[in-house]
């Protein structure tokens, strides 16, 4: 049986790959206890950076076919092979629908969006409030550095770029195993274990997915937001070998495991993966959206022998070279004195 397959309905709600609860207020009533009274440092204790990214650098190409600029939790751009696809970006205050409450950032933007490079591909993974920002969608659709960009979404997603103020012709919607490309790139909507929603009332009704990034010389597994599922074998065998492969390790909670897969269920996942190439965290460091320390996650990772890490500092482009790897120390007490 294959797991690679396009997504499947019940009425107006997508499902999972795989059976999987995604919870819901009994949930919250669960955590209020720890999340009101718990004595974890969700955040830091001081402001982190500044943080800078130096434009100058992109005018330069890479040299190794793949670099990477994380600007913090899930947003990055990727050059690969000649194009720059830029990954979940956003560049709001909060991860949340108000501008006055919710998850806040640790740093601030490393880059203003004015002074992004040339976009070729703005690439979106679900319609979560960390990963799709309307500030910083209604900046992008109207900067001339994507002027000429192609947005490429789940299904369903489209709709909501509208309404922050993309012109619909310019988004192409994948299913899961639809492949779009973006000159020498194939980009290829995955499956994953997760949920859709901009609040508690319409939930599953888009799609979400992760994505592989082919190019001619360097391959690029970028996981989004998923819990651990049985498909990451096959996702490898057939897309793989990766050079990077980009999985969240924030934000889990054994409550929310099986949509969140966490620091321990990203080293399974990326060795179902084939363990290829090096392993880059995401989805950590920016935001509290969970009830463990801030720097749990990559303190977990930095502790894992014989795993291949690739965790830049914020902002900073770096090349990708094969088996080198990259362990910015930016996170920890005596660099952030947090």
């Amino acid at each position: 049986m294959s797991y690679l397959v396009p997504a499947r309905r019940e009425s107006r709600r997508f499902l999972n790959p795989v059976p999987t609860e995604v919870g819901g207020l009994s949930v919250m009533f669960k955590i209020g206890p720890e999340f009101f009274l718990g004595s974890k440092a969700r955040s830091p204790k001081h402001q982190l950076g500044p943080f800078k990214t130096d434009p100058r650098i992109f005018d330069e190409l890479t040299r190794t076919g793949l670099r990477v600029t994380w600007f913090g939790h899930a947003s990055s751009l990727v050059e690969l092979d000649g194009i720059r696809i830029l990954i979940d970006p956003v560049w709001e205050e909060r991860a949340s629908p108000t501008t006055w409450s919710g998850p806040k950032r640790f740093f601030a933007p490393t880059l203003p969006l004015e002074q992004l490079p040339p976009i070729d591909v703005v690439l979106i993974s679900h319609d979560h409030y960390d990963h799709l920002g309307a500030g910083t969608m209604r900046t992008l659709a109207n900067l001339p550095a994507t002027r000429s960009a192609r947005w490429i979404a789940p299904l369903g997603v489209g709709s909501i770029l509208e309404e922050m103020g993309l012109d619909r012709a310019r988004c192409r919607e994948l299913d899961w195993m639809d492949t779009v490309h973006a000159g020498p790139i194939a980009i290829t909507a995955l499956p994953a274990r997760h949920f859709s929603g901009r609040s508690l009332f319409n939930r599953m009704q888009t799609l979400w997915a992760s994505f592989a990034l082919i190019g001619p010389t360097r391959r690029v597994y970028y996981g989004a937001d998923s819990g651990e599922w049985s498909g990451f074998e096959e996702i490898g065998a057939r897309f793989g070998p990766f050079d990077l492969t980009m999985l969240e390790i924030g934000a889990s909670n054994p409550l929310w495991a099986q949509i969140h897969m966490g620091p321990e269920g990203a080293v399974r996942s990326f060795r179902a993966l084939g363990s290829s190439g090096l392993l880059m965290p995401i989805h950590w460091g920016l935001f509290d959206l969970a009830l463990h320390h801030w720097r749990q996650p990559i303190e977990y990772m930095f502790a894992v022998e014989n795993l291949k890490l690739w965790s830049p500092a914020p902002g900073q482009p770096a090349e990708v070279i094969k088996g080198d790897e990259l362990r910015s120390n930016w996170w920890k007490p005596e660099a952030s004195s947090p």
